[in-house]
């Protein structure tokens, strides 16, 4: 391990902004641990997993989705980053977006067309009862939103650039003014009249913000001071938001709740995302000073050259454990209901099996993140056809 870390260290370039690394990192390990903490499963009398969680029972863990929701940083540190690479780019603006997405798009082609072929072999080769397959669906699924938005923002970078060049910091208030407005429209007095699609419009400008942040202090335009003020302002914001207008505490869904916070982003996300930053550039330069250390350094670079692979396949690293084990009934912190303290305690003993799987299975699908070079249009077709069967079948059980 010493010597991996050494290696790692030797090739790392003396311009390399490991804060930034370091960042992103910490956000990627934030989802799957937070998917895996906060997700469980109930198991029916046929058998078949169900999801659950346990905030529905326990609401006292909320503030673990606070500390969890890290997704404003990697926003963050992607509008930072889309900035350098956007600046160093020699071609035309179409190429340059175009690299950047075939890297989004590669890995979430592979695991959905992998899935695909996987569902009619768990179902009539094992047995593997229709409603599970239906929730591991939906889990897989689940956090791809994730690659569509960022696609999104990742195609606005130019116009992100222009706004920050022309009004720093500052370009991204309407996008938070934007998210206020239709929350008090849905939740406000006259929520009753408003339809209920108007929360899709938060959407773009909720994940946008924090990538407009990223992007003014990727240009220089976001100091300090600006800085202090996303950190005492967001988290005033969150306060009050809490407090006086009762919104959710959980930073994710939970079952049974009429209000969520994260599917569309409320303000509290965005107040959230906003203290974030704030602290995440507070602590840029001490945290750059920490990955110095080639052995907290190496875990950085390896989390960071498997990104795509942790984000695609973590759900599935769960239901390596849980669609085996329902076979023999329920396991208390894998299958069966997340309404006690024992199975939270069981849960956190499971997690090391996840990410254990995560990587045996992460050592054959980061083949997916690398351009796709000996793959001929036959293989891509087919696998564009799978993965669009999955999409269809996974989305048609929202």
């Amino acid at each position: 391990m010493n010597q991996l870390a050494q290696r790692i260290e030797s090739r790392t370039p003396v311009n390399r902004d490991r804060a930034i690394d370091g960042l992103r990192a910490l956000a990627l390990l934030a989802v799957p641990t937070g998917h895996w903490l906060l997700g469980g499963f109930t198991l029916s009398s046929d058998g078949a997993l169900h999801n659950a969680s346990p905030l529905a029972a326990f609401g006292g863990l909320a503030p673990v989705s606070w500390i969890l929701q890290m997704l404003g940083i990697f926003f963050l540190v992607g509008g930072y980053a889309s900035v350098l690479s956007y600046r160093k780019h020699n071609g035309s603006t179409g190429a340059w977006l175009k690299g950047r997405l075939a890297r989004l798009g590669r890995p979430v082609l592979g695991v959905t067309a992998v899935w695909a072929a996987l569902l009619p072999l768990l179902h009539y080769g094992f047995g593997v009862p229709g409603d599970t397959l239906r929730t591991a669906s939906t889990l897989v699924i689940q956090p791809l939103w994730f690659v569509g938005v960022y696609t999104v923002v990742t195609a606005l970078t130019p116009l992100c650039v222009r706004a920050a060049r022309r009004t720093g910091v500052w370009a991204a208030a309407p996008l938070l003014g934007s998210v206020a407005v239709v929350d008090f429209l849905r939740y406000g007095p006259y929520a009753d009249a408003v339809p209920s699609w108007l929360s899709v419009l938060n959407i773009l400008p909720g994940w946008l913000f924090a990538y407009q942040l990223g992007v003014s202090w990727g240009e220089g335009k976001l100091t300090r001071r600006h800085a202090w003020g996303l950190l005492i302002g967001g988290a005033a914001l969150f306060a009050a938001l809490l407090l006086a207008f009762g919104y959710p505490a959980s930073m994710v869904g939970v079952p049974g709740e009429a209000r969520t916070n994260s599917h569309p982003p409320s303000l509290l996300v965005l107040a959230l995302a906003a203290a974030q930053s704030g602290a995440a550039i507070l602590l840029r330069d001490r945290l750059g000073k920490l990955l110095r250390r080639p052995a907290l350094w190496a875990p950085v670079v390896v989390v960071n050259l498997s990104a795509m692979t942790i984000l695609c396949w973590h759900q599935t690293a769960m239901l390596a454990a849980a669609i085996p084990a329902s076979y023999g009934g329920e396991v208390p912190g894998l299958v069966g209901a997340p309404d006690t303290v024992g199975w939270v305690l069981a849960r956190l003993a499971w997690m090391p099996l996840f990410a254990g799987l995560l990587v045996l299975i992460g050592r054959y699908a980061r083949g997916f993140e690398s351009p796709w070079t000996r793959a001929g249009t036959a293989r891509r077709a087919a696998a564009g056809l799978l993965a669009a069967g999955f999409a269809v079948f996974a989305l048609g059980l929202a």
